[in-house]
């Protein structure tokens, strides 16, 4: 086994390791979501952690890791007898990106089922990881339905099986890590929830860090061993620490004040639910016993803030994640004076012989002050400052031309803000694809409802249990079968075949020419593709951006799983110029053309946002149509959002789609909610669809 990394040996990054330690101490906090851009050293803090964690006892031969001492009555192995077992090393188990659901949560033994007649559970990596750490490396880029499973069992401390036969139920109490880097996608919101902690994680930038990271880990890769070992001692007192947390975070107690504090803050943030309230106090709780104390204090509840909340206040993929920490102290700093003036009041009305300023008097004891209450709240000292810019912001917006010049060149105009975003109507790619799993078009997965089946092509990893058994019956006599086994070889199995939906390459071809430059018209459309841009994040779908204006077309942003990287690119997108209608399409053919290569299994939809209008060189429009010709020839589905507007329409964009071998929605039709048409696929040539 080779030598980890010491956890006291990573440099910096004190919120993680913290995070990381307080999990260790307490379990129930909820695990860690640590984000950050890639070559951060989260893998290695992550995995050097496991060599902190207590031995654990477990009962001899168990494959669920039951504790001796109060073993799991429903243990599918048990039920096991008292005894003092043996002890072994917390594991960190490692879930792959590529993991299927029978390798996570387990399946039935096929191979007993088949060759035995006995209906056996196989466990899967949540029994290999109870008592010990999950980790989940780019967990953001890990299927949908595995990320449920997966923080089902961490919340519940438990996994349910239920499937071909087999009903199981074991423990899965385990310290949940993962990490992710933004830029290749984000989480729902809902999933991000469901982790107790969150980090971010960067690379310092102070020049003598960065040497001694560098120093460190030369060092570690010289003598892996030999460093360790001089790290060995420190190592050793972090893990006594981490045993001692533990025996005391029992006798922590969490006073009225402290909860009332954790219940303002979470309020006074607008998060959802009641989760991170829960999560606040259990992280406050193991906070005061890493400290040695047991009593809560502010502080922790501070510190437990800025690790709980800052996930929890995404409301879409737009947002950026983080915590107003001036707010913050506010709330607490407000809550911690209510609190004392409440309990000022209890010890005056309990007084027997209050003086003539008590209840009874004129100086209305146990009142508490007005400006600092809950019901009248103290204005905050940044709103004045916050009102006045708004005013300003409005004010120059509404006075600044539609036409102002970008610094960018002459013909250029300044970006404008994208209008309001709105659900969008469903577009779908025809036919039946085989992409990656996704929440937009019909596709063979792995996973969804069982259609039929087939024989495998290559290794078999989904079984078709009846109809393997089917193929195999007719022949058991002429196999010479004796017993309860059935024999079955290689020409029996079935693979299921399943019918489930994929995600796509969403490519956006949006015109920022002149034609486009008014105001409140490329506001609408920045609106728009920001919407869609939503939708395809809700679909798990890649995305990538194109923009044409002047004398040619550029790739603002490459394909992609972040939907933030494109909202960014398209929100200080500027406007002016001619429209070359033709190098903006041949630019999104040569796009497609790669990524086919790249990823030959994820279809793509082409999104062309325009009035249609072609200017600029010889023979523009014809220009245009052949270039839509091409796409149409390789059968890209495609949609033109059309954004022509005013009282008499030269319907250009219809002829691009028509082109194209798609159809074109106006902006009103890419409403859900609009009742002007209903968008189910983008249409493409006959020859794709079949």
């Amino acid at each position: 086994m080779s030598t980890r990394y010491p956890f006291t040996a990573v440099v910096g990054m004190d919120d993680l390791r913290l995070a990381l330690l307080l999990n260790a101490v307490s379990p129930a906090v909820g695990g860690v979501l640590v984000r950050g851009e890639k070559g951060t050293a989260k893998s290695t803090a992550v995995r050097a952690l496991a060599d902190l964690l207590p031995a654990v006892a477990v009962v001899a031969g168990c494959r669920f890791s039951c504790d001796p001492a109060a073993p799991d009555p429903e243990c599918p192995d048990g039920p096991h007898e008292s005894g003092p077992g043996t002890a072994r090393a917390a594991r960190m188990v490692e879930l792959p990106v590529g993991a299927s659901e029978d390798r996570l949560v387990g399946a039935l033994d096929i191979e007993r089922a088949l060759g035995e007649g006995v209906k056996s559970f196989e466990p899967g990596l949540l029994a290999d990881a109870h008592r010990g750490i999950l980790y989940v490396d780019e967990v953001n880029l890990l299927h949908d339905h595995l990320i449920d499973l997966l923080l089902d069992a961490a919340a519940m401390g438990s996994s349910y099986v239920e499937r071909e036969g087999v009903s199981v139920r074991h423990a899965a109490r385990f310290l949940l890590v993962g990490t992710m880097n933004p830029e290749e996608g984000e989480l729902r919101p809902q999933l991000l929830d469901r982790f107790g902690l969150t980090v971010e994680v960067a690379a310092s930038r102070e020049p003598e860090q960065r040497v001694e990271v560098v120093r460190r880990r030369l060092a570690y890769d010289d003598d892996p061993a030999g460093f360790a070992a001089r790290w060995a001692e420190d190592e050793g007192a972090l893990r006594q620490r981490i045993v001692a947390a533990r025996e005391l975070l029992p006798s922590v107690t969490l006073g009225d004040a402290v909860l009332l504090q954790i219940a303002a803050t979470c309020a006074a943030f607008e998060v959802d639910g009641m989760r991170a309230d829960i999560v606040m106090a259990r992280t406050a709780t193991a906070l005061a016993a890493w400290a040695g104390r047991t009593e809560v204090t502010s502080d922790d509840v501070r510190q437990a803030a800025l690790l709980a909340l800052p996930h929890r206040r995404r409301r879409n993929p737009f947002d950026a994640p983080g915590l107003d920490q001036d707010k913050l102290d506010e709330t607490l700093e407000q809550f911690k004076d209510e609190q004392s003036t409440s309990e000022r009041s209890k010890d005056e009305d309990d007084d027997p012989d209050p003086g003539p300023e008590g209840p009874g008097g004129g100086g209305g004891g146990g009142v508490p002050p007005q400006g600092d209450s809950p019901e009248h709240p103290a204005e905050s000292p940044e709103s004045p400052e916050s009102s006045d810019a708004s005013e300003s912001s409005e004010s120059s917006e509404s006075t600044e031309p539609s036409a102002a010049p970008a610094p960018g060149g002459p013909g250029e105009r300044a970006a404008v803000k994208a209008a309001e975003p709105f659900r969008t109507k469903m577009l779908s790619v025809p036919g039946l694809g085989e992409g990656a799993a996704g929440r937009r078009s019909r596709a063979r997965t792995d996973h969804g409802r069982t259609t039929g089946s087939r024989r495998p092509q290559g290794a078999l990893t989904k079984l078709h249990l009846a109809a393997t058994v089917q193929a195999a019956a007719p022949h058991q006599r002429a196999r010479g079968r004796s017993g309860r086994g059935l024999v079955v070889r290689r020409d029996d199995l079935r693979q299921a075949t399943r019918e489930g939906r994929e995600g796509n390459l969403v490519l956006f071809v949006v015109d920022a020419s002149g034609s486009m430059a008014a105001r409140q018209r490329m506001s609408a459309v920045k609106g728009a593709v920001l919407s869609l841009l939503l939708d395809a994040y809700q679909r798990r779908d890649k995305v990538g951006l194109v923009t044409f204006r002047g004398k040619d077309a550029e790739l603002a942003l490459p394909p992609t799983s972040s939907v933030d990287a494109a909202a960014a690119r398209l929100e200080t997108l500027p406007t002016g110029g001619r429209t070359p209608l033709a190098a903006g399409l041949l630019k999104a053919h040569d796009v497609l053309r790669v990524e086919r290569l790249r990823d030959p299994s994820r279809r793509p939809l082409l999104v062309v946002v325009t009035d249609g209008r072609a200017t600029g060189g010889p023979e523009p429009v014809a220009l245009g149509a052949r270039a839509a010709r091409l796409h149409a020839g390789e059968g890209t589905a495609s949609v033109v959002v059309d954004c022509e507007s005013g009282m008499v329409r030269l319907g250009l964009a219809g002829e691009l789609a028509r082109e194209l071998g798609g159809t074109a929605v106006t902006l009103d039709e890419l409403r859900a909610d609009s009742i002007a048409g209903l968008v189910k696929d983008a249409t493409a040539p006959s020859r794709r669809a079949a």
